[in-house]
C-alpha cells in the first residue's frame, strides 16, 4: 500500500518582517573557530562482536608493553575489541581540563560496539599535536524501534561518549591583528555585510567598520577599549542588524516538503496542469481575491484548486525551467 505523503508548507520568517538579529546569530569573529581532532584507538569488553582482525590485538599487545606486561598479539586474538576511528570537535577557548563529547566509529568488521569501553585514546589536531584524551563507556542511543510492519535496528558501528574527552592542550586563537578585528558572516551576503558595518559605526558614533566583501566586514578596535578588547568585543555581538538573504524554494520530494520565503515573487505565466489552470496578471494571481502574486499565494490557490503535492511540487520545477520563478531552486 503506497504510504500518503502529506505536504508541509514552512514559511521562512525574515528580519525585514519580525525585526534585526543580533551580530552574534549571525556572524563569527575570524580566528576564534573550532577545529577538528582524531585519534586511533581500541574498544574492549565487546561480548563477541568486535573486530576478527589481528591489528587490534597488536595495539593492545603494545598498550600492554607500557605497564611492563609483555603478551604477544597471538595471544591477545579475540573478538572482544575492535580497532575505531575517535572523532571530536574542540570549541575555540577551550582550556585544559574542560571536556568534549566524543564520537567513535568502527574501522574493521565489528558488529557492534554497544557496552564497549573505549581506551585512553590521544586526540590530534591537524598540525599533529595532541590537544585532548578520549577515554569511557561508548554509549548507541536510542533503542530498536517499530516503523510499520518492519523492525528498524539502532546503528551499532557508531557509538559516542558524552564530555568523553579532556582537553591537554588549548588551541592558541589570535582574533586581534594590529589592533583590528574581522567579523565573518556565517551566510556571505553583500547587503547584510554593509548594514553590519554601518550598524557598527553608528552604534559607536565613529567609522571603525568597513565591509571588505561578502562575508568579512573589518573593524578597528577603538581606543577606549585597546585594553578591554572582550568587552569591545561583547558590545559588537550585541548590535542588532537587518539581515538580508536571497529568495530560495527547497523542495524534500520524498517527503513532499517545500520551505519557501513568504515574499519570493514570481512573474506573470499562464500554467495548465492537467486540470488546472491559473494565471498571473500585473502581479496578481488571477483568483478570487485577486492576490499579489507570491509563492506563498500561488501555493494557496492550487491547494484550493485540490492540488496534490507531487502536483505543487512539479509546478514550482516547471515554473523555475521557464524563468517565471524568482528565487533560487533547490530540490533535494
Amino acid at each position: 500500500m503506497m504510504r500518503k505523503i502529506s505536504l508541509i508548507f514552512i514559511v521562512l520568517a525574515f528580519t525585514q518582517i519580525f525585526g534585526a538579529t543580533r551580530i552574534k546569530d549571525i556572524a563569527i569573529f575570524r580566528g576564534a573557530r573550532d577545529n577538528q581532532l582524531f585519534g586511533v584507538g581500541v574498544v574492549v569488553g565487546l561480548n563477541g562482536s568486535g573486530d576478527s582482525g589481528k591489528v587490534n590485538s597488536t595495539l593492545l599487545s603494545n598498550m600492554a608493553r607500557t605497564f611492563n606486561i609483555s603478551i604477544e598479539s597471538t595471544d591477545l586474538k579475540t573478538r572482544n575489541s575492535a580497532l575505531v576511528m575517535v572523532l571530536a570537535d574542540i570549541p575555540p577557548f577551550y582550556k585544559e581540563g574542560m571536556r568534549l563529547d566524543v564520537i567513535v566509529a568502527s574501522i574493521g568488521d565489528a558488529k557492534s560496539l554497544e557496552g564497549g569501553f573505549l581506551v585512553q585514546t590521544p586526540l590530534y589536531g591537524a598540525d599533529g599535536n595532541v590537544y585532548a584524551v578520549a577515554q569511557g563507556n561508548v554509549g548507541l542511543g536510542g533503542v530498536d524501534v517499530k516503523v510499520s510492519a518492519n523492525l528498524q535496528n539502532k546503528y551499532k558501528v557508531v557509538g559516542y561518549i558524552p564530555n568523553g574527552a579532556i582537553v591537554e592542550k588549548e588551541i592558541p586563537f589570535d582574533f586581534v591583528d594590529s589592533n583590528t578585528v574581522t567579523i565573518l558572516l556565517r551566510r556571505p551576503d553583500f547587503t547584510t555585510a554593509a548594514r553590519v558595518a554601518q550598524a557598527i559605526n553608528t552604534t559607536f558614533d565613529r567609522k571603525i567598520a568597513k565591509a571588505i566583501d561578502a562575508s568579512s566586514i573589518k573593524t578597528q578596535v577603538p581606543s577606549g577599549f585597546e585594553d578591554d578588547v572582550v568587552t569591545f568585543l561583547s558590545l559588537v555581538e550585541e548590535i542588532e542588524v537587518s539581515v538580508d538573504q536571497p529568495a530560495k524554494v527547497v523542495i524534500n520530494e520524498k517527503t513532499g516538503t517545500v520551505v519557501f520565503g513568504g515574499n519570493v515573487k514570481v512573474l506573470d505565466f499562464t500554467l495548465s496542469y492537467g486540470i488546472f489552470n491559473i494565471s498571473v496578471k500585473n502581479g496578481k494571481v488571477v483568483s478570487e481575491g485577486q492576490t499579489d502574486a507570491t509563492i506563498s499565494s500561488l501555493v494557496e490557490a492550487l491547494k484550493s484548486l485540490g492540488a496534490k503535492p507531487q502536483d505543487i511540487i512539479a509546478i514550482l520545477q516547471t515554473m523555475h525551467n521557464a524563468g517565471v520563478l524568482l528565487a533560487d531552486l533547490v530540490v533535494m
